[in-house]
């Protein structure tokens, strides 16, 4: 075993809940051991069921055990989550063009090129695809992927310790803007240790705006504009900035559900204005 195996390994021992999973599964997948890779990136998938970098993680290594079907299946998924994931629609443009189905192969690629117009890869891919060559290698992991504990900054350098400069203090704690896929863009959140649960929060944060989107719409609600909810240890507001960014106050139990809504409104202003000065 690696040293670098060997090192994410006992970091996922002490904590299952990390996403250092990501970076160990890739690393076995590129050592060539795949059933160790499944089974972490499946252990992953069970924890992180709404990130779409775990089922990418998932496609990957099924794809390298010619299980093409299911990771399909996995990176539609991905997609669903995260629109934008641009490792998941490369993967499903390798896969139609597997099959024989170029349209839709270089449909998925435009995607992904729109995201990320500098990735060489895209360009290559097309290049292989145009002239009848045979099918692009299985895309390689988002970077994000190789080191989740960093954030995934967007288009340009994201200056996170501004996001939310001036509010309630200036302070990051207790707020987190993610993005669709679920990586932190700024803020903070700390459990009632003090223990820092941004990365696991912002992990299980990827899905809720899809889910919310469609509870609303069952509901005949219309699109929704925010969560509130009250906990035993404190109140929450969930709110999206964007289309594909999610931002979670947390507060303490005192503060009123309105104050905190207001709060929340302030604060999602300042990340909608962050977003669309960075990116």
């Amino acid at each position: 075993m690696s040293d670098d195996i060997r090192a994410l390994s006992a970091q996922l021992a002490q904590d299952p809940q990390s996403l250092v999973f990501l970076r160990l599964g890739e690393a076995l997948r590129r050592k060539g051991q795949l059933d160790q890779a499944l089974r972490v990136a499946m252990n992953g998938l069970e924890r992180h069921p709404h990130l779409a970098d775990a089922h990418d993680l998932y496609a990957r290594v099924l794809t390298d055990k010619h299980d093409y079907e299911r990771a399909f299946d996995e990176w539609d998924m991905a997609v669903r989550i995260a629109p934008n994931h641009t490792g998941a629609l490369k993967g499903l443009a390798f896969l139609y063009f597997k099959v024989g189905d170029i349209a839709q192969a270089e449909a998925h690629l435009e995607r992904a090129r729109k995201v990320e117009p500098g990735d060489p890869s895209i360009d290559q891919a097309f290049e292989m695809i145009r002239g009848g060559g045979k099918a692009p290698a299985a895309p390689s992991p988002p970077s994000a992927a190789a080191s989740p504990a960093a954030p995934a900054p967007a288009a340009g350098s994201l200056d996170e310790a501004r996001v939310f400069a001036g509010l309630d203090g200036g302070s990051n704690e207790g707020l987190l803007l993610v993005d669709g896929a679920g990586r932190v863009l700024g803020g903070a959140l700390r459990d009632g240790g003090g223990g820092d649960v941004t990365d696991t929060v912002a992990a299980y944060l990827a899905g809720v705006s899809l889910e919310a989107a469609r509870t609303a719409k069952l509901l005949g609600l219309g699109a929704w504009n925010g969560l509130s909810a009250e906990g035993q240890h404190g109140n929450v507001h969930l709110a999206h900035p964007t289309s594909d960014a999610l931002l979670l106050v947390v507060r303490e139990r005192g503060m009123p559900l309105g104050r905190l809504t207001i709060l929340a409104q302030r604060a999602t202003a300042m990340a909608r204005r962050w977003l669309e000065k960075e990116t």
